[in-house]
């Protein structure tokens, strides 16, 4: 039986936006879970992202430019904090769990990169159960958002879109595959990165061989993972 799961770290980002190159920061959620999914340590952040936020985005996560320019940190000492307190847990071997890993820590990378910040380099070891979740229950249909996701493992979600709630239910998400999947996921922490590296590659393109026979020949899909 592998351990990688007994203490896990957990990060999640609510954004101005859906594209990693231009979106900002708008709250954030780095926690430490232990193996009962218990929290032993979590840390948020409301940020002042600098632009205006979105009417599409506050839709989802409910913070509005008003109350971020009002109560919101300076984003480059935010996002400073954020890489810190990564940097910190993945140094002492703990895993980072993030539900879709290459969308947060892809926009971390570009936020680190805007403010002149040294970013992480070659994060790791990650777990992100969306793509372990597809590699273990391939065929299961239906959608694979974290609140479907949750709700098919018996992982309570009570505030969807809130950092430290979505953070959170992701770790102990991780921790639920692991009793359902033990036997596929039982390797150390690092060899299950590497898989997920493998896992998430083949996802893309098995999408994206999809994507162009049945609605566009020039569909492409990234698999890169956990950084784009």
């Amino acid at each position: 039986m592998s351990t990688w799961h007994h203490e896990l770290g957990v990060f999640d980002l609510e954004t101005t936006g859906v594209d990693v190159e231009t979106a900002r920061i708008v709250t954030a959620h780095v926690g430490l879970l232990g193996d009962q999914g218990e929290v032993r340590h979590g840390r948020y952040w409301l940020v002042d992202p600098g632009v205006e936020i979105p009417a599409e985005a506050t839709a989802v996560h409910g913070i509005t430019t008003e109350l971020a320019r009002a109560k919101g940190m300076d984003a480059g000492t935010a996002v400073a904090a954020i890489v810190d307190q990564l940097r910190r847990l993945f140094a002492r071997g703990i895993p980072v769990v993030a539900y879709n890993a290459p969308y947060d820590f892809t926009l971390l990378d570009r936020e680190a990169r805007r403010h002149g910040i040294e970013p992480l380099d070659a994060p790791g070891p990650i777990i992100d159960p969306l793509v372990i979740d597809r590699a273990v229950d391939r065929y299961r249909p239906g959608k694979r958002t974290l609140s479907v996701t949750a709700v098919h493992y018996g992982v309570e979600l009570t505030a969807a879109h809130d950092a430290g709630a979505d953070a959170i239910a992701a770790g102990r998400l991780a921790q639920a595959l692991v009793r359902a999947h033990g036997e596929a996921l039982a390797m150390e922490a690092a060899e299950l990165h590497h898989k997920q590296v493998d896992w998430c590659r083949e996802q893309a393109a098995d999408f994206q061989d999809y994507m162009r026979r049945v609605r566009d020949p020039e569909f492409t899909a990234s698999g890169a993972w956990p950084l784009r």
